[in-house]
């Protein structure tokens, strides 16, 4: 969470970080400041509340003149969203400011140790005391009489050997103008050089409109950059892997454009987004799909006899969707995990297992230990990711990218139908591998083909679902229930909902519905049902009389040319008649817009739903 912003150079920094943070205000909106080095001090501007409610009206006010700085937009884990917790801060004696991603979990006992030695904080944060242990470090260097210049980097690796925790850091000193110091471990930090100026951000879309090139920094790897050069060691050696990479989006990629929030873009994008998502990868001749970055052998594959897949949130429904897929195209059993829950577990894996994570920013923290976990055990783990080079691409021994382009919007969309169209394709790769005939395999690679077509379909429902959501927006409870493989997509229809509208909202199994939750059921709260034709049909409707039955106002999700769940339900929104494993991308799409329309009509900002980031880099 939370956005990190640096720049060295020869042009003034405030305006390009303030940039910077306005591209990365999706990964934290509690409060957002800048620090240069201003002659020979440092100038501070931070201030609680979006930015452009706080900082950016300060610094119109009070302006930050100088060509060294950096910045910080705050999502709040330790101390409540303040101007004085605001990022960035001083140590001891101001002359060094310090922003942080992460949490620093042994700060408390730090902190009581510098209070102890006469250190006075300003603020309820763990940064302030990496800040002030920076500080420490540095003036302990200059009293030994080190001569090596800049002392900086110096004192922020002694400062980090006594950290436990997370972090993505930078930090300046008033005493070494025309420097900036960056290091990582568990949360993102990248490099982006320039001619005579270079970046450091936690995000590649701070930095895309003034560079392409970067380098993804590893693990306890320690940067020092100046407008002209950068230098990369790790904590653990002298010497670190560094390696220059090209940013595969443009700038254009991460702007609204005539859209009026990023969701609704995103949501847009997605018969483009899942075209790239099969583009050279579906092999007619064949009846399968293909991959190039598995870096496993066609045996190895034919000798998994179990999946386990581990997620979050948005990509741990897809994974519940990708189980159904596998399950039925390669007769491989499926485990969908928590991997909040898998990395403390000690579930048995055997040596036939194949560990899939799936995430979208490939930096999730639980994912990413997960992983860890799981290669430590010496199992094989395959990422699907979307962006490249993020740490889980890095660290997987495979996998495949989503190819989706920069996800803005907080609540996940065009990601969720990527994760499900790639693990399409793996289930078909795996089934063509194993059991599925070529004829099926052929039914299933035409059926792919028609998605995006099928997907612009249903997004000229929108004015339809305008006028559905302006119908229900008052209300405090939806229900969705959904069977087998469109369970799965009431649960991510519900997670959108509360995401954004706040309004409180449950995905069920539909069968379920009788176990308890029918207590929940009244005139009040609408209950969005999904009940497309084949497969469990018949039962999904007598669940839907059961609900209506209760006086529950039903909108059903239904296959084109369904009138007979019409005279059944209050509201219907129609989608093409596509095979039972590709419906949910086609599904999911009308409870995308219904969530957006109902939040907008009850003024919530979409893009930056409270208490919300977008990448979740702490536990």
């Amino acid at each position: 969470m939370c956005g990190i912003v640096g720049y060295v150079g020869r042009q003034q920094a405030a305006p390009i970080i303030l940039e910077g943070l306005r591209r990365l205000e999706y990964r934290g909106y509690d409060s957002a400041g800048i620090s240069v080095v201003a002659g020979d001090r440092l100038e501070t501007r931070k201030r609680k509340g979006k930015i452009g409610e706080g900082l950016s009206p300060l610094l119109a006010e009070l302006p930050l003149p100088g060509e060294v700085g950096i910045g910080h937009t705050r999502w709040a884990t330790h101390g409540p969203p303040s101007d004085s917790n605001s990022h960035p801060h001083a140590d001891q004696t101001g002359r060094i400011a310090l922003v942080h991603n992460g949490v620093i979990e042994n700060y408390d006992r730090l902190k009581q140790k510098l209070v102890q030695a006469g250190h006075v904080f300003a603020s309820a944060t763990d940064t302030e005391v990496l800040a002030h242990l920076v500080g420490l470090e540095y003036e302990r260097l200059k009293q030994a009489g080190d001569t090596a210049r800049p002392l900086l980097p110096k004192a922020v690796e002694a400062a980090l050997r006594e950290v436990i925790g997370t972090y993505g850091i930078a930090a300046i000193c008033a005493e070494e103008p025309g420097v900036i110091v960056g290091a990582r471990r568990g949360s993102p930090l990248i490099v982006g050089l320039g001619a005579g100026e270079n970046f450091l951000a936690s995000d590649a879309t701070a930095m895309v409109a003034h560079t392409r090139q970067v380098v993804y920094l590893n693990d306890y790897d320690v940067v020092t950059l100046t407008q002209d050069n950068f230098h990369v060691t790790n904590l653990g050696s002298q010497t670190a892997k560094v390696q220059i990479s090209q940013i595969e989006f443009g700038v254009e990629d991460a702007e609204r454009g005539a859209f009026p929030h990023y969701m609704l873009k995103e949501i847009f994008e997605q018969p483009v987004t899942i075209e790239n998502a099969l583009r050279g990868r579906l092999d007619h001749d064949e009846a399968t799909a293909k991959f190039g970055g598995l870096n496993m052998t066609a045996a190895e594959l034919r000798a998994v006899d179990r999946i386990v897949i581990a997620a979050c949130g948005t990509s741990w429904h897809a994974g519940l969707v990708g189980e159904h897929i596998i399950e039925d195209f390669a007769h491989i059993p499926v485990e969908v995990e928590y991997a909040s829950e898998f990395r403390y577990r000690n579930p048995p894996l055997d040596k036939h297992t194949l560990v899939l994570v799936i995430t979208q920013s490939g930096e999730t923290a639980d994912t990413l230990a997960a992983l860890r976990e799981a290669r430590r055990r010496g199992h094989k783990v395959l990422a699907l990711c979307n962006v490249v080079g993020s740490t889980i691409a890095r660290e997987a021994d495979g996998g495949i990218y989503l190819h989706a382009g920069p996800e803005i919007g907080v609540a996940s969309t065009k990601a969720f139908t990527s994760q499900v169209t790639v693990l399409a394709l793996f289930g078909l790769f795996m089934g063509r591998l194993r059991v599925m005939a070529p004829s099926r395999g052929a039914t299933v690679v035409n059926a792919l083909e028609r998605i995006p077509d099928q997907v612009r379909a249903v997004l000229q429902l929108n004015d339809e679902i305008r006028r559905l959501a302006a119908k229900y927006a008052s209300r405090r409870d939806f229900y969705f229930l959904g069977r087998q493989i469109n369970f799965p997509v009431a649960l991510e229809g519900a997670l959108k909902l509360k995401e954004i509208s706040y309004i409180h909202a449950e995905g069920y199994p539909a069968a379920e519905m009788k176990h308890g939750p029918i207590a929940l059921m009244d005139p009040e709260s609408p209950c969005v049902i999904v009940v497309p034709k084949g497969f469990l049909y018949e039962k999904s409707l007598s669940n839907l009389e059961e609900v209506r039955a209760r006086g529950t106002p039903v909108i059903a999700l239904a296959s084109e040319g369904d009138r007979h769940v019409a005279t059944k339900a209050n509201d219907v929104l129609y989608v093409p008649e596509t095979p039972d494993f590709a419906f949910p991308l086609l599904g999911i799409i009308p409870l995308q817009l219904l969530a957006y329309h109902i939040a907008v009509l009850r003024g919530c900002d979409v893009d930056k739903p409270r208490n919300l980031a977008k990448s979740v880099t702490v536990e």
